[in-house]
């Protein structure tokens, strides 16, 4: 064995990635699992729709826009399923040199602006759905793909977007209140060390 494969490989910094922190995100964990499924009935049907056109010359008018609402759905409630496992972007250069402490202090900073970007999102998806789901007039009705088969997807996108952003913006509400309470017992972990020590 040579001196190289001898050196071990640096161990993980341990922290909180990865972590389900609340049982909404169990929730969202488990429901993403489903909806994973979508990818399989996507690449199901897109092969119907290949062997339809090619093999039997009789093409589709509903597969496509079925399947790229489906991945669509997949890319809108991908953002809630990241968050319930804390898989989102962080800056590990930086998490990951400094102390359990200053990641907890860094946890609640990126939870409050989290929250503040996902309230902003949510807001703006909001208005983006009612304007694709009602008229000038204010009653009902679904903005339409406009091809032959006319779904109302783009309408329905839009509301997928808005559950999903919703849903980020209350699990950044129940991160940030558990930040809170993690830098609160770190605190209190730290005055009764050094009471011990008086």
């Amino acid at each position: 064995m040579s001196q190289d494969q001898q050196i071990a490989a640096p161990a993980a910094p341990s922290g909180t990635d990865g972590e389900i922190r609340t049982p909404l995100d169990a929730a969202i964990n488990w429901c993403g699992r489903g909806v994973a499924w979508l990818v399989f009935i996507a690449m199901g049907i897109s092969v119907i729709e290949v062997i339809s056109r090619y093999v039997f010359d009789s093409p589709t008018s509903w597969v496509h826009e079925t399947v790229v609402f489906m991945i669509a759905i997949l890319f809108a409630l991908g953002g809630p399923v990241a968050m319930a496992k804390d898989k989102h972007i962080r800056v590990r250069i930086i998490y990951d040199t400094v102390s359990p402490r200053i990641r907890r202090w860094l946890d609640l900073f990126n939870s409050v602006i989290t929250l503040f970007f996902a309230m902003g999102m949510t807001y703006a998806a909001y208005v983006m759905f009612w304007r694709a789901s009602h008229n000038p007039l204010g009653e009902w009705s679904f903005e339409r793909s406009g091809t032959s088969w006319n779904p109302p997807f783009p309408a329905l996108t839009k509301g997928i977007i808005l559950t999903a952003l919703a849903i980020m913006t209350l699990q950044t509400l129940l991160h940030l209140f558990k930040s809170i309470r993690d830098v609160g017992t770190a605190a209190d972990d730290s005055k009764t060390s050094e009471e011990r020590e008086d």
